[in-house]
């Protein structure tokens, strides 16, 4: 293939690449398959006779433009988007639900006084939110499944309101734990020396930044 047909191949990519969002393992694959269905044609149509920059020309207006293959290649890609969240949801819920309240556990403090009520209230309706999460996450996963089975068109469109409903049950369940873990350091000064508690307050960091990075990526996607 000549430098004109890499050129021109490539500006078509390139031009994929920037109108494209979502997370970067998928999009390269979907770039990838797409550079190399233009350079196939390119070649075919070069083993049929035509000189190498009419047969890129073909190949890349067969292709077709940005505007008709960005929805598609797009929609992909918030599927993609969507599935990997939900993943990375139902694995942060599953260990804040079960193992929260080992950070408590033997405590110099869990046999005082009883905490206020909005404090109980709070951390009772905590649990009630990341179970809710988790639900809608899984319901992702069945839309984007059940999308990729069947074309029917209402289920794209349930697995994006999933989607935002799982964003917006995600916001709300890491800013009521960030509040949970401050109010807790509030109530208990010991709290800030508890080991569990240390080592539960950056695990629990650790996992809403990678929910966080994953929330981000299906927005841009969805968008």
């Amino acid at each position: 293939m000549s430098r004109c047909d890499v050129v021109r191949v490539e500006d078509r990519l390139r031009e994929l690449d920037d109108r494209l969002h979502g997370p970067p393992r998928l999009k390269a694959d979907l770039l990838t398959e797409a550079r190399h269905a233009l350079q196939d044609a390119v070649e075919a149509y070069q083993d049929g006779g035509l000189p190498a920059a009419e047969a890129e020309r073909r190949a890349v207006a067969e292709f077709g433009d940005a505007s008709r293959l960005v929805p598609t290649y797009q929609a992909e890609l918030a599927a993609g988007s969507l599935r990997g969240l939900a993943l990375r949801v139902l694995a942060v819920a599953g260990v804040l639900l079960v193992a929260g309240d080992l950070t408590w556990k033997g405590s110099s403090w869990s046999g005082g006084s009883v905490p206020p009520a909005g404090y109980r209230l709070l951390s009772a309706s905590l649990n009630g939110l990341w179970i809710a999460t988790a639900l809608l996450a899984v319901a992702g996963l069945l839309l984007v499944a059940a999308s990729a089975r069947s074309a029917h068109p209402a289920l794209p469109r349930l697995a994006r309101l999933a989607g935002f409903g799982l964003t917006t049950a995600l916001t709300f369940g890491v800013l009521s734990g960030g509040a949970l873990y401050g109010w807790s350091i509030g109530l208990w000064e010991a709290a800030l020396t508890w080991p569990p508690m240390i080592v539960g307050g950056l695990v629990t960091g650790a996992g809403f930044l990678w929910i966080g990075r994953a929330a981000r990526s299906w927005l841009l996607a969805a968008r």
